[in-house]
């Protein structure tokens, strides 16, 4: 199957971008270095183009009735304008996906971003689901309409509010507004992948290249073009999740609770897996961080090993920080390794290395 491609791949090459394949998409993974890229973010702002997350849109009389029997939140809880994290469970509880919910400026519209590649899936569940429910509700795939930019650092967000017809210096967290960037209609929402404060912008595929180089000509090199190699750093030092990667449907199922985000669980609700969620609320493994205390970087797949040589996990993803110069790794352990301060050891390419156990994130602003 072709690797579907972001709109602006042409003029991300021109740039000088190197690509790779992401969840069945052409993506720029590195502009001018991995290391240059993750301290822009750091300490200025990146541009990211992110165009290869998915956008589902639900509306109609049963849009918030389908979307709160298939998300672990409670999306009820949304005004309009506002944003929460979720999971897509199945009946087990096991995540198939984790995302972000959004009731739109219009107070109707729900808009949902899966992640890269799983966009028709989800988008096959809604209708499915929507179908045999019963329910009135329009169920759109809009990944092919919208371009998404994430523009993350401390200056992110004064760098969109000075491209922008409204004030969003003044924007809470998680909340999403309709506005104008160089001429161009937008959603803005300030959200992020970082650990960085910043916004995250939906555009027309239309109007993605003028939104893009307005941000990334502000200031003439205010704003470092960033690929996923940074954003990949930048998520592990901050504790997130990745998709495919730190859980998996198939080859890693894992349910919110064991993989820390129990904040995104409401069981007072009545979606797909709530059940038996109620019935694992204290699972026998978590999601966990560690820092190598010798020379050696973790990588996804490697062993983790107790004091006594036993394999007690695998490393889910790893990478020399490069904010912090460690080496951090994430995966699940046993509760009772799972302990700040526990001595754990990782398998490097056949050498057991020493490593602690650290309270997630590893880096906050």
């Amino acid at each position: 199957m072709p690797l579907r491609t972001p709109p602006l791949r042409a003029v991300h090459a021109d740039r000088g971008a190197k690509f790779t394949e992401f969840g069945g998409w052409d993506m720029p993974v590195e502009f001018d270095g991995i290391q240059t890229e993750h301290a822009a973010v750091r300490s200025a702002a990146g541009l990211f183009d992110v165009s290869h997350m998915g956008q589902i849109e639900v509306s109609g009389p049963d849009a918030t009735e389908l979307m709160n029997r298939l998300v672990s939140n409670d999306v009820t809880a949304l005004d309009a304008g506002d944003a929460q994290y979720a999971a897509i469970t199945a009946e087990d509880g096991t995540m198939l996906d984790d995302t972000v919910v959004y009731l739109l400026p219009d107070g109707e519209t729900y808009l949902f971003v899966p992640n890269a590649g799983g966009d028709d899936d989800i988008f096959d569940r809604w209708v499915g689901h929507r179908d045999r429910w019963n329910f009135d509700a329009t169920v759109e795939n809009a990944t092919e309409e919208y371009a998404m930019f994430a523009l993350q650092g401390p200056d992110a967000v004064a760098v969109a509010d000075d491209l922008a017809d409204a004030a969003l210096d003044g924007l809470s967290r998680f909340t999403v507004t309709d506005a104008t960037l160089a001429g161009a209609e937008c959603l803005v929402a300030r959200t992020g992948y970082t650990g960085e404060d910043g916004v995250e912008l939906l555009a027309s595929q239309t109007d993605a290249e003028t939104v893009w180089n307005a941000i990334a000509d502000t200031g003439e090199g205010t704003v470092q073009p960033c690929g996923l190699g940074a954003r990949d750093t930048l998520r592990i030092e901050a504790g997130f999740l990745l998709a495919g990667q730190d859980f998996h449907p198939e080859t890693n199922p894992r349910t919110p609770f064991e993989a820390g985000i129990d904040f995104a669980v409401d069981l007072d609700t009545e979606f797909v897996g709530r059940d038996a969620l109620a019935e694992a609320t204290d699972p026998d493994e978590r999601f966990t961080g560690f820092t190598l205390t010798e020379r050696g970087v973790p990588r996804h797949g490697y062993d983790i090993v107790n004091t006594d040589n036993h394999v007690v996990g695998t490393v889910t993803s790893g990478t020399m920080s490069p904010t912090l110069g460690e080496p951090l790794g994430m995966g699940y352990l046993p509760t009772e390794y799972a302990g700040p301060g526990t001595n754990l050891r990782v398998v490097v390419r056949g050498s057991q290395k020493d490593a602690r156990v650290q309270q997630l994130p590893f880096y906050k602003p």
